[in-house]
């Protein structure tokens, strides 16, 4: 069966760090493009981050939202099968429910409808 689950997630402070990981079981992610989504009470999902397959030749590897370039970063450890988001400098508006996702395609976008896979979401809370 495969399955992504996110951990990391919590309350901080403005200013401060999180790394969220995406754990996957099931499957290799190696061949997979990963994204991060985030979902806000009230908005949409957007997409956050991805990080494509190394079998996709591609001049860009990684994907960032303008609102989060700078201050995240996506990295994937394939001997452990699983994502990281590394998330710096946080700001209230990046509380969300984030989520992780797999495209089987390995090329990977920031668009939802892209990915074939999801985890159940994490909670990150920015706030004093």
């Amino acid at each position: 069966q495969l399955q992504l689950v996110e951990s990391g997630g919590g309350l901080v402070q403005p200013g401060g760090s999180l790394r969220l990981s995406c754990a996957a079981s099931g499957f290799t992610l190696d061949a997979y493009a990963i994204g991060w989504f985030r979902q806000a009470p009230g908005k949409e999902r957007e997409g956050v981050s991805c990080t494509r397959s190394r079998h996709v030749t591609s001049n860009e590897t990684t994907l960032y939202a303008d609102s989060v370039k700078g201050r995240f970063t996506i990295s994937r450890d394939n001997a452990k099968n699983t994502v990281y988001l590394q998330m710096n400098s946080l700001k209230p508006e990046d509380t969300a429910v984030y989520y992780c996702a797999a495209d089987g395609t390995g090329w990977g976008t920031l668009d939802s409808s892209w990915y074939d896979y999801w985890g159940q979401g994490i909670q990150v809370t920015v706030s004093s």
